[in-house]
């Protein structure tokens, strides 16, 4: 996973995003399948949970991601 840059002028949870969006289009998290959970992309980044989804939120506004009540946030096919 690639690496946030807490001093970029670019907000951290554009950051997360990119890197979201990168995994999505490299197909390491291809279509039909979830995201990483919030908590863990909240670990693993070291950053807040609401930052995360402000960061998947980015997505959804792309229409790559869709949120599941209960379930997860799982990519959308773009076919």
């Amino acid at each position: 996973m690639s690496e946030i840059d807490h001093h970029s002028a670019v907000p951290v949870f554009r950051q997360l995003a990119e890197i979201l969006r990168g995994m999505i289009t490299s197909g390491e998290v291809p279509p039909g399948k979830a995201l990483p959970s919030i908590p863990y992309l909240s670990q693993e980044y070291g950053i807040a949970d609401g930052t995360v989804k402000k960061a998947i939120q980015v997505l959804k506004d792309e229409g790559l991601v869709i949120g599941v009540p209960g379930k997860g946030t799982f990519v959308i096919d773009q076919s």
